[in-house]
């Protein structure tokens, strides 16, 4: 009766193990080690009423709390492991995404290697004009397009980057 019983934690462990990844690793350890509890428990059951020796669902029961001790352990450490991991992306979240600019080599470093492939149409472009000059304006035409656009978006990147967060205020107007 106490196994057939269990259902009301064996069953929603079941479950948990069937969602498969849409549960976290943590939880569907302990379903598992939920299941062979409850197995462990109904195996023992069988075995009283089947075996005539006593050792045998002793060393059932001690091997199926065994492994449902381990696999208890198993899920709690996990458990651990996700409660750090989601604890440090929330203090990511929390913090300001646009730090100051600390580094700026590193700013004038991006914009030499990005104003490299505008510069570098313009010389293949006037080499065109000069190798073959029948083809007159068209040259500057194919590299004045992709030079602006990308200086437009250089110019909108820029003025986006350096727009400043509001801070949140909740309903009492304190800062969170």
């Amino acid at each position: 009766m106490v196994a057939a019983a269990g259902c009301v934690w064996y069953l929603p462990a079941f479950a948990d193990l069937r969602a498969g990844a849409d549960r976290p690793v943590s939880r569907r350890r302990a379903a598992a080690a939920c299941l062979s509890g409850w197995t462990t428990v109904g195996v023992v059951a069988a075995l009283l009423l089947v075996s005539e020796a006593w050792w045998i669902p002793s060393a059932a029961a001690v091997t199926g709390a065994a492994v449902t001790l381990g696999l208890r352990v198993r899920a709690s450490m996990q458990r651990r492991r996700e409660s750090r991991e989601a604890a440090c992306q929330w203090a990511e979240l929390r913090e300001d995404p646009q730090p100051p600019d600390t580094e700026p080599v590193r700013t004038a470093a991006v914009a030499v290697l990005v104003g490299f492939g505008p510069a570098a149409a313009a010389v293949a472009a006037a080499a065109m004009v000069v190798v073959r000059p029948e083809h007159g304006m068209a040259g500057w035409a194919v590299v004045a397009v992709p030079t602006t656009i990308v200086a437009l978006s250089l110019g909108v990147a820029a003025v986006s980057g350096r727009v400043l967060r509001r801070p949140c205020v909740d309903g009492s107007g304190r800062r969170r």
